[in-house]
């Protein structure tokens, strides 16, 4: 999809890679001293918003991926704010624990240590524990981590949820190098922040997306509070529109692939929230994924999930209800031979939490785990929820008017 949308003409790969397409015709070359594999294509000319020196991706939850136009200027006007923002820091060394596939890696853990002159760590991510968007190998993880002595990180959340659990698990505590672990892509929710506090590790959330050039809000230390996504950074601005949608402005994207719209100067993100009295944002969930019960509350189901896991039994989490007396849930478990009891236990707990609107009353045990090879997940791990939902609608007991 991205090959055919974006018109690539040139591919390079590493060599043992391009035998995934064994269609393409490869010729051998050398980059940087390393060999690498290159192959053209019969592409045809795409049109791009003036200026593009990126195209990334969206992992949008349906729908195709859109192609997301980005210049130089946008992204590089996001590392100088990452700079400034994480400036008393002091961080020279950063580990790329992500794929550079990842804007967000691309960026942050790219462009803005370049920009302050600091040192960039790159392993082969097998080497580091990290394999595909669904393998996390958390002993390895944390023996590089204190091998190679990073200052700062970027991780995913459940990323940061199983190394916390190797920590505890092994009675350690964190790597003492590190100075600032950045957490984004899902909501990481206030639990976890602390529980990965108390282990050492400075977790700092962020709030962003692609078409605003990655990162838009940040808690850093000594300016943080758990479960808010921190406050706006020196390169963005953020608004709140009247129906409640977040608005960011300030180093948005240049447009999407094949579409001529022009970008407002204020984007409006898709993401309900607030900012409090003390510049912190709360980002509550998607718009689109607003569930408005049978009696008329309003409830976003990305609290709901982040409230369940929470819970150290429960991995994944997908919360349905719309025009439903009650809301319910499907569940996937840290470790698959947990039995119901335990999984209540955790639906319990998080609904003690809970106002009464917002609990789960009933849940179902997942029939595969959230990720991308299972396709009940993006590849930055947020839930599929058509998909999960047309799998589990009849153990769910129910009447979706969304899925065929």
């Amino acid at each position: 999809h991205a090959l055919q949308t974006a018109g690539v003409d040139v591919l390079v790969a590493a060599p043992p890679l391009a035998g995934r397409w064994p269609a393409f015709r490869w010729s051998s070359a050398t980059a940087a001293g390393e060999p690498v594999a290159i192959a053209q294509l019969p592409a045809q000319p795409v049109p791009l918003p003036p200026g593009t020196a990126k195209v990334t991706f969206t992992s949008g939850s349906t729908g195709a991926p859109k192609g997301v136009c980005l210049s130089a200027e946008a992204m590089q006007r996001v590392a100088r704010g990452l700079v400034d923002a994480m400036a008393p820091l002091d961080v020279t060394r950063h580990l790329n624990a992500l794929p550079f596939a990842v804007l967000l890696e691309n960026v942050a853990g790219l462009m803005a240590p370049r920009q302050r002159g600091a040192t960039v760590i790159t392993r082969p991510l097998a080497a580091l524990g990290v394999g595909g968007s669904s393998r996390f190998d958390t002993a390895r993880f944390d023996a590089a981590v204190r091998a190679l002595a990073p200052h700062s990180l970027i991780l995913l959340p459940q990323m940061l949820r199983a190394w916390c659990a190797h920590l505890q698990q092994s009675a350690r505590r964190a790597p003492p190098s590190l100075k600032f672990v950045a957490v984004g892509g899902a909501a990481v929710g206030a639990p976890l922040v602390r529980a990965a506090q108390a282990l050492g590790l400075p977790v700092g959330e962020g709030y962003g997306l692609s078409e605003g050039a990655s990162v838009q809000t940040l808690n850093l230390p000594g300016a943080e509070r758990a479960g808010s996504a921190g406050r706006v950074l020196p390169h963005a601005r953020l608004r709140v529109a009247p129906d409640g949608e977040l608005q960011i402005a300030g180093s948005l994207f240049s447009g999407y692939l094949g579409d001529p719209a022009p970008v407002p100067e204020w984007w409006p993100t898709g993401d309900l929230g607030g900012i409090d009295d003390d510049g912190f944002v709360h980002v509550m969930g998607r718009r689109k994924n607003l569930l408005i019960t049978a009696f008329g509350r309003n409830v976003s189901p990305e609290w709901v999930e982040t409230a369940l896991r929470s819970q150290p039994a429960l991995l994944h989490a997908a919360v349905f209800g719309d025009g439903q007396p009650a809301l319910s849930a499907v569940l996937w478990p840290v470790h698959t031979a947990a039995d119901d009891a335990a999984l209540q236990a955790a639906v319990d707990a998080a609904n003690a939490a809970l106002p009464d609107y917002a609990r789960i009353a009933a849940w179902v045990h997942g029939r595969a785990a959230f990720d991308a090879s299972t396709g009940m997940a993006t590849a930055n791990g947020r839930p599929q929820r058509d998909a999960i939902l047309k799998a589990h609608a009849d153990a769910l007991d129910l009447v979706s008017t969304d899925v065929a």
